[in-house]
């Protein structure tokens, strides 16, 4: 039987709750891919947080935030993300459940333009000091640990519904900036035509 890049999600399961509810043939296997393309990439490296979803052998679900300057996250293919994963809390759930499960997956969000992005597939954790190396953001300040290396199964992008427009804390400063250089300018230019012309605003 032929194999979809949706199946990762829509198990037979799944499938079977569509069709009882009537919203199958809108997830025909249309809307799942199974490489990054320029598009996706694009979105990637604009990022500067993600979430990483992974579970244990029993099947117990863990997530967790990853953070850094945008591209931290890099596409070395169509089918590779890796980034160098940084010193934490030494709790290690993420490096465990992946020495025993290496199914994963990422879920990125740009809360501005209220897009998305979820990619199932396959990590494993890289002690090579070279791999390490080459991933980490130049300049930032940071300790790498090791590095996480992810091989794409599936990605998929979907509707804006529901997510709250929220904007970085960097972008709002550059806006604001730019509006009081706007406001600094017209104050200087008034105070500069009361200056020439003292008479003619009094009367």
């Amino acid at each position: 039987m032929k194999s979809f890049a949706s199946d990762v999600a829509f198990t037979p399961t799944v499938k079977a709750l569509q069709e009882k509810r009537g919203s199958r043939s809108h997830y025909e296997d249309r809307d799942f891919r199974d490489s990054i393309d320029a598009d996706i990439a694009a979105f990637i490296a604009e990022r500067n947080s993600f979430y990483l979803a992974t579970a244990n052998a029993e099947g117990q679900p863990y997530i967790q935030h990853r953070g850094g300057p945008k591209g931290f996250l890099r596409v070395l293919d169509e089918k590779t993300l890796a980034f160098a994963d940084y010193t934490g809390n030494h709790q290690y759930i993420t490096s465990g459940n992946l020495a025993d499960n290496d199914r994963a997956y990422i879920f990125l969000m740009d809360y501005a333009t209220r897009a998305r992005v979820k990619i199932w597939g396959h990590a494993s954790v890289s002690d090579d000091k070279a791999v390490i190396a080459s991933l980490m953001p130049e300049g930032y300040r940071a300790r790498p640990l090791q590095a996480i290396i992810f091989r794409v199964t599936a990605l998929h992008t979907n509707c804006a519904s529901h997510i709250p427009q929220k904007f970085d804390a960097e972008d709002v400063q550059g806006a604001l900036a730019h509006l009081q250089a706007k406001v600094d300018a017209l104050e200087a230019e008034l105070a500069a035509y009361k200056a020439q012309t003292p008479d003619a605003l009094e009367r």
